[in-house]
């Protein structure tokens, strides 16, 4: 089935009030353009889940700074001062996770499991009472999977039937997003013939993606793919 679609169509039927995982490490695999035209649209009361929060006025922060976002769960936003402000104010909450430790949430919703364990964090501040339990003699935690309404992702190359390939680093949280959203949004700026991908050269297959945004090339392509 071909999974072309409109960018303004498939974005909007994005509603307020859903979590959003997107892919992305700081500008890699970031997907600037879905990003935008959610701005666009203007959806409100979002939970977005990404590894950062990109650097200020760009990405994600965008999105924080319009006051769209009411949760970023996250590994770090140390880049972004603004964001950094905005938490330290209450205007937007933010939940911090050890970067393994998020990649593993993730993982584990797209592998259908409830969750894992743990001892990473047991005497810290992200770790909760009512998580740790005791197994194997030992004292570990009970981490629970993260699943999401929506994963935002950026492939280098995508066919029409949304089978996938990243590039480089840009790969990054994008597999495990893919599989552990109910609906996956993909921009590419290099729509390819299905031929053109061999099996041992996909990423993601296409029965984790339901819609694919062809975007005319950037400029800034090359270094939003490195």
């Amino acid at each position: 089935m071909n999974k072309q679609i409109a960018i303004e169509d498939i974005i909007a039927t994005i509603p307020n009030g859903a979590s959003i995982m997107v892919g992305g490490f700081g500008n890699p695999g970031t997907p600037f353009t879905l990003i935008d035209e959610l701005i666009k649209q203007g959806q409100r009361n979002l939970t977005l889940i990404k590894n950062d929060a990109n650097e200020a006025c760009i990405g994600i922060s965008k999105l924080i700074e319009n006051g769209q976002v009411d949760k970023l769960i996250t590994s770090h936003i140390g880049l972004n001062r603004i964001v950094i402000e905005m938490m330290n104010k209450e205007e937007i909450n933010v939940e911090f996770y050890p970067q393994g430790i998020l990649a593993e949430k993730i993982r584990n919703a797209g592998a259908g499991c409830y969750g894992f364990l743990t001892d990473v964090g047991l005497d810290t501040e992200i770790t909760d009472k009512s998580q740790i339990i005791k197994f194997q003699e030992r004292e570990v935690k009970i981490e629970a999977a993260l699943y999401a309404d929506f994963a935002l992702i950026h492939a280098h190359c995508a066919d029409q039937y949304g089978n996938l390939v990243y590039a480089s680093s840009a790969m990054n949280f994008s597999p495990l997003m893919a599989m552990a959203a109910n609906k996956v949004i993909v921009e590419t700026s290099n729509l390819v013939p299905t031929s053109e991908l061999t099996p041992d050269h996909i990423h993601t297959p296409s029965a984790f993606v339901d819609a694919i945004v062809a975007l005319a090339l950037s400029n800034h392509e090359s270094t939003r793919s490195i």
